[in-house]
């Protein structure tokens, strides 16, 4: 199954044909499917919203110990990120193979933190409970992206099994708070597991990421007047202001859109979107509200340093207090969460052509590359000077009701990360050493 997405190109391949080695890989990846899909749903029983992530850690080091991977923890608390959730006694959970070893070190990504599902009553089943149906596997981050995780871990298992050795350094890495700040993936990175390319199953279908938005994250509050309501005039409503500031909201959107763009969002019409994602205010219904908050989330292109859109959104939110009304006070806004500068995919870059190889074996037709109008964990490795880009399932309804994973598409997501495990430990010695003279401390296109 196949999604369709404006501003797609090309990206050339060469080497399409099998080896009977690769065969035998493909032929293991169908034998352990069971598993994958198992390891997905298991991911999926496991409450994983952003504080409560150790149950989902848990399942899935033991899932690495029984595949015969080892596992090790990876606090969040020794990294140094700005954020407002506890980091004590968070962790991520990564297996290691070879990490001593010579050669470009391939990471594999994927985040173990889900979205809320509420209204819980309006999933056709509980949310936490996985089901399948008519080729989909259904369930709170069942596409974003707890069947990518089962397929890139069981693709290294495939490739053991059938007996094809991985020599050269290769970390998997399951992290958390990729939905609110990317702290998982930068721990690891801080850690010393950066790598020298990484591949992440997010599910945008088997196609590559050519780019990335930035992302913003912002919370305004203000305070009206409090009052009863006898006499509502009495006091100044401060959820009626707070919705006084959504036009002025929408206009910035439009502005940030109109900016002249670069490829590869020059053939996108909207693709820096504003979400108003939380509105909250008041504690009694028969009072005059005298506290509201807003929280939102801005996308903006790449080039535009974070700084800058953290000013032009600042500058929005002050431009409008004159529409707030008489009486509403202390108008304050703060940054939280996401902040990211954009980013675009190198797609010259070798291990990018060596998937677009292990694709084209696979389906008989190019790899094709397009832009995300969101984020990923990419953008963490990206500022490390990683470069990578994203490959997994087709998923729909993600963040939203009824979430689901396409099956065949996990199946092919398996095999196209197996098929790469192979072709990267089979690289020539002037393959390495081209990597390293060439790559290994250029930083990817920004």
């Amino acid at each position: 199954m196949s999604i369709e997405r404006p501003g797609i190109g090309d990206v050339p391949s060469a080497n399409t044909r099998m080896t009977a080695r690769e065969q035998r890989v493909l032929e293991a990846c169908d034998a352990i499917f069971d598993d994958t899909l198992s390891l997905a749903e298991d991911l999926v029983r496991e409450y994983s919203v952003l504080g409560h992530e150790q149950g989902v850690v848990a399942v899935m080091e033991g899932w690495y110990q029984r595949l015969g991977l080892a596992a090790e923890r990876v606090p969040l608390a020794a990294s140094a990120p700005d954020v407002s959730q506890d980091r004590d006694g968070r962790d991520n959970v990564v297996a290691r193979l070879n990490p001593d070893a010579d050669g470009p070190h391939l990471v594999f990504n994927g985040h173990l933190d889900v979205v809320p599902a509420e209204p819980v009553g309006m999933w056709t089943r509980p949310p936490w409970e996985p089901w399948r149906a008519y080729g989909w596997l259904y369930g709170r981050g069942a596409g974003d992206m707890k069947a990518g995780i089962a397929a890139m871990v069981t693709a290294v298992v495939a490739v053991q099994r059938a007996g094809v050795p991985i020599t050269f350094p290769l970390t998997l890495q399951t992290v958390i708070e990729e939905e609110c700040t990317g702290n998982g993936a930068l721990a690891c990175i801080q850690q010393g597991m950066g790598g020298d390319f990484v591949l992440i199953p997010e599910p945008f279908g088997a196609t590559l990421t050519s780019g990335q938005v930035g992302v913003l994250w912002f919370r305004v509050q203000l305070d009206g007047v409090p009052a009863h309501v006898l006499d509502t005039g009495a006091g100044s409503n401060a959820i009626e202001a707070m919705t006084r500031l959504l036009p002025a909201l929408k206009a910035l959107e439009a502005q940030v859109n109109a900016l002249p763009r670069e490829a590869p969002y020059d053939t996108l019409d909207h693709p820096f979107n504003l979400s108003i994602g939380r509105l909250d205010g008041g504690n009694w219904a028969s009072s005059v509200p005298s506290h509201a908050v807003l929280e939102g989330r801005m996308g903006f292109p790449p080039g535009m340093p974070v700084e800058e859109a953290m000013r032009w959104v600042q500058t929005c939110i002050e431009g409008a207090r004159e529409s707030l009304g008489e009486g509403v006070s202390n108008l304050r806004i703060e940054f939280h969460g996401f902040r990211s500068n954009g980013h675009r995919v190198d797609l010259h870059h070798p291990g990018i052509r060596l998937l677009g190889d292990c694709h084209q074996a696979l389906l008989d037709e190019p790899i094709t590359a397009a832009p995300l109008t969101c984020t990923t964990d990419l953008c963490a490795f990206n500022v490390a000077g990683v470069s990578g880009s994203c490959y997994g399932p087709v998923a729909e309804r993600i963040h939203g009701v009824d979430e689901r994973v396409d099956i065949a598409s996990i199946r092919h997501t398996l095999k196209a990360y197996a098929l790469f495990l192979c072709r990267w430990g089979e690289q020539s010695p002037e393959w390495h050493k081209v990597w390293h003279e060439e790559w290994h401390d250029k930083s990817p296109t920004e």
